[in-house]
């Protein structure tokens, strides 16, 4: 692991109750003895950046020792599916994937993912997890922006990086707040004082939804056409698929025919292999599968994933000596998907049947084209019962992911947070101003480390261009993170307006966020001479009926993509109708202006989901979005 440099470092734990403590690490002792509950913390007096592996010995009673700690600073990556979304190679993996896991050598960088757990009332820790060194075999199931951001900072500073990663995609900012925060806010409040009440009744409506659904998944194999009497047919290596559809693999099978198809996909391959395969132990691998799946070889079941979460995880499964045979053998895969994309959608490279899992070489490709047919649309059966909206299991739940993740990993000594997290709050802007600025206050109280630095990605541009300017909920809420990022302390923002996609909310462009976290904390944080933002909107005055529009953090000049007129600027009247304005940048200012407003009085720029804006600094840092009305 890494613990923090230059400051005192909890090291805290549970015990036999009246038990002494003893924690020995880097030369110091530190000796505490547990409480009556046998909790116990001790703190290591500050220490310098330490790039060999240290070893910390706990004892009280038994013993414990931690091996290979290396001292650096410690950086908390949170958020929702941006954040949590990880380099795992496949058709909508970030950019350069395989190279960017190729060369990820890294051993003083370090993480480690907090499983999400969801709570009603505070957790005491973390459910079990581990750390590991940054290389090309651990690298794919990270935080791509976390490791983007790691990655930088690591070159800039040269110490050991840990990377903390605790997010989880769809979960909402009231959902990372802890109760002590929400009862602050008028729209929680009264949930907050219910709060006994709530858990109850969930707890009891959770009890019918459990009985519902175990009742209706355990009918689903009886109406999947490739089970019959009981037995999955479709896997019978004599089963005749020969009017089955074509489909190239690995990829989401919305992507090949099949939109909006929740339910079974069947997938058959008829592969030769010759002697030397017969008799063996051989590991079949199908890379990431969305959401579960049963494998069979020859018509014996192999392996299964049946996990609602975790499907990012590439299946390798055992295939036992004696089932392989010489010339024609069959493979059937059945997959479950629940929403969203279905399919087998991981990288080709990780699709492969070996006779030595250690040995490449001795490896057949799998990739390429399959059979598939449907089993079971969820379409034609009556509907999946809905779990109640208060559980634990809503990802949304208020407290829910405090209580399970953040409450348990604090006070784990660290530098700051990095923050991307937004895109389930949008349309609920100002409610959201006033919910994450209670959030990190609530986390700092909670860590016991003053205002520690905040850095948080703007939301990007996302969904289809529109033709006249309008209203935008996505534009209210990254109005919504600057504001926090402008008024609360040691908080920063990072603008990511120009590398976002109309029809993916999940940007493969992870590089870009991650190198413009790491320049805010590199001059936010350690103070180093660069810059890190792009224009920011200072102030503007009227000449003629036109706008002159002057910015921060354009010290070095104004200009814009392919030296083309400003795009993205909108100006309206008394009457508030905007349209599109003409701009140029002149004296190191923009100059706006419309033959369509005679008195302008309000002006916005890059004020849509997805607005096409194109003004830049000469560092190469975009414009942040800005209105002058509060309409």
């Amino acid at each position: 692991m890494v613990l923090q440099r230059d400051r005192k470092v909890p090291v805290w734990g549970w015990s036999a109750p009246g038990r002494e403590v003893t924690v020995r690490f880097a030369g110091q002792e530190k000796k505490t003895r547990a409480d009556g509950e046998g909790k116990w913390k001790v703190r290591l007096n500050p220490m310098p950046a330490c790039y060999t592996g240290q070893e910390m010995l706990l004892m009280a009673g038994d013993s414990i020792l931690i091996k290979d700690i290396l001292v650096g600073d410690v950086w908390l990556c949170s958020g929702q599916s941006n954040m949590e979304m990880n380099l795992r190679p496949g058709p909508d993996a970030v950019f350069n994937v395989e190279k960017e896991i190729a060369t990820a050598n890294y051993p003083d960088i370090r993480f480690i993912k907090i499983p999400p757990v969801i709570r009603f009332q505070p957790n005491k820790d973390i459910q079990k997890s581990f750390w590991q060194v940054c290389s090309a075999q651990t690298v794919p199931s990270f935080s791509a922006v976390a490791y983007f951001f790691g990655r930088e900072l690591y070159k800039n500073i040269g110490i050991p990086i840990g990377l903390v990663n605790a997010s989880m995609g769809a979960s909402t900012a009231e959902a990372w707040s802890g109760a002590e925060a929400l009862s602050q806010l008028e729209d929680f409040k009264q949930l907050i004082e219910k709060w006994p009440v709530k858990v109850q009744q969930a707890k009891e409506a959770m009890t019918k939804y459990v009985r519902e659904s175990a009742v209706w998944e355990a009918h689903l194999d009886s109406l999947d056409q490739g089970y019959q009497e009981g037995k999955p047919a479709w896997a019978d290596p004599d089963f005749d698929e020969s009017s089955w559809h074509h489909i190239d693999l690995p990829t989401h099978w919305e992507k090949a025919g099949f939109p909006d198809m929740d339910g079974f996909m069947w997938f058959r391959k008829r592969i030769q292999l010759t002697e030397a395969w017969k008799n063996r132990e051989l590991t079949i691998g199908l890379g990431t599968i969305n959401d579960m799946d049963r494998v069979w070889f020859n018509g014996t079941e192999v392996g299964r994933f049946e996990k609602r979460s975790g499907w990012t995880k590439p299946r390798k499964y055992h295939i036992p000596a004696g089932l392989a045979r010489e010339g024609l053998n069959v493979i059937s895969v059945r997959v479950y998907d629940i929403g969203n994309n279905g399919g087998i959608c991981g990288s080709a490279k990780d699709m492969w049947l070996r006779s030595d899992d250690k040995d490449i070489s001795k490896s057949l490709p799998l990739a390429g084209t399959w059979l598939c047919q449907i089993g079971l649309d969820l379409r034609s059966i009556s509907p999946r019962p809905l779990p109640p909206d208060f559980s634990e299991t809503n990802k949304r739940l208020p407290t829910g992911l405090y209580n399970g993740v953040i409450h348990p990993l604090a006070p784990f000594a660290m530098t700051g947070v990095i923050w991307y997290q937004g895109e389930s709050n949008a349309g609920r802007a100002g409610q959201y101003r006033r919910l994450l600025t209670a959030m990190i206050d609530n986390w700092r109280e909670r860590w016991e480390q003053g205002n520690f630095p905040f850095g948080i990605v703007q939301l990007p541009n996302f969904m289809p261009r529109q033709d006249l300017p309008s209203e935008s909920s996505w534009a209210d809420l990254r109005e919504a993170q600057a504001l926090v990022a402008a008024t609360v302390p040691e908080c920063g923002l990072v603008v990511t307006i120009d590398i976002g996609e109309a029809t993916y909310i999940h940007p493969r462009n992870k590089q870009d966020v991650g190198k413009r976290l790491a320049l805010w904390a590199l001059a936010a944080v350690y103070k180093k001479p660069v810059e890190f933002s792009g224009p920011v909107f200072k102030s503007m005055q009227m000449e003629n009926n036109q706008m002159i529009l002057s910015f921060t953090h354009a010290e070095k000049g104004l200009v814009t993509t392919n030296n083309t007129d400003v795009e993205g600027f909108a100006i309206a009247g008394e009457d508030s109708i905007f349209h599109w304005a003409q701009a140029v940048i002149k004296n190191n200012q923009v100059v706006v202006w419309s033959e369509k407003v005679r008195t302008p009085v309000a002006i916005r720029y890059a004020w849509a989901d997805n607005p096409g804006c194109n003004l830049y600094n000469k560092a190469g840092f975009p414009a942040a979005p800005f209105r002058t009305d509060s309409w």
